[in-house]
């Protein structure tokens, strides 16, 4: 199955836009885990296991995992993951951005190495920094578009010469011509809704994956009015809506998980209400 057959697959069987966002920071594990990086293949599984039914996908960031030493463990993960929940696509976080031979390596990475469904990667390098991406044409690939942080502005809100700004040219790109696997999405910020809103008119057909709920502030229903499209009662336009921190970090005692299973569905409802509420 493709990438964007599984979002929609997921999204559906699920009843979910939300996705979790696999952070794992062992400082803040529960009881005996705080600090132990040993565990972070075990409190991520855990995690999963008590989200997996409300998700339309999850997101493990690369980074919490290579800075522990702890590769082999992301590797377990994403088997557990496809063992307890094979409908629910994997979305690795790496904002790769290279090109030619380099940029082969870390595609083979993703998707031989950890099997992921799709990755995120940096467009800033231009199409060459893509296309070796593209010969796994099942993949998913999301390209930074307007993301959460504030500094983003100081590159992708600069205009150019033909009056255009730099995040309108990469949603426009993404969706025209690069778009040759038909699997290419875009990673916009729920702090900017108007921006969300501008890239979804240009970009009317491409999954947008939205981080920024949560812990960093984004408005869940701001978000699903500026990103979601509705046709005919399926979904037009996918939009995948992390939340990472607020689910991981529910609670710091033996019922995390228990807590995190709460959060998701809180973050879950409240998108699906927005969505409902939604023309």
């Amino acid at each position: 199955m493709r990438f964007t057959e599984q979002l929609a697959h997921a999204e559906r069987r699920n009843a979910s836009m939300l996705c979790v966002g696999l952070d794992p920071d062992p400082a803040r594990f529960p009881g005996a885990w705080q600090g132990d990086a040993s565990r972070i293949a075990d409190f991520c599984a855990a995690i999963v296991d008590a989200t997996h039914d409300l998700v339309c996908a999850f997101k493990p960031q690369i980074a919490y995992f290579a800075a522990h030493r702890a590769e082999d463990q992301l590797e377990r993960l994403l088997a557990h993951i496809r063992r307890v929940a094979p409908e629910v696509p994997v979305i690795l976080d790496a904002k790769r951005g290279d090109i030619g031979a380099t940029a082969e390596q870390y595609a083979r990475e993703a998707f031989e190495r950890y099997r992921a469904d799709a990755l995120t990667l940096s467009p800033f390098m231009g199409f060459d920094s893509i296309e070796p991406y593209l010969r796994w044409p099942d993949k998913g690939l999301f390209l930074l578009c307007r993301t959460s942080n504030a500094g983003g502005a100081d590159l992708q809100a600069q205009r150019l010469a033909d009056g255009e700004l730099v995040f309108e040219r990469v949603a426009r790109l993404a969706a025209g011509d690069w778009n040759r696997s038909g699997q290419l999405g875009l990673v916009v910020g729920a702090t900017y809704p108007q921006e969300i809103a501008r890239v979804r008119e240009l970009a009317p057909t491409l999954p947008l994956l939205i981080p920024g709920i949560g812990a960093q502030g984004g408005d869940a229903a701001a978000t699903v009015r500026a990103g979601w499209r509705g046709q005919g009662g399926a979904t037009r336009a996918p939009i995948v809506v992390n939340s990472s921190r607020a689910v991981l970090y529910a609670s710091r005692e033996a019922d995390f998980a228990a807590a995190a299973r709460a959060a998701a569905i809180a973050a879950r409802d409240a998108l699906q209400q927005a969505r409902a509420a939604s023309p």
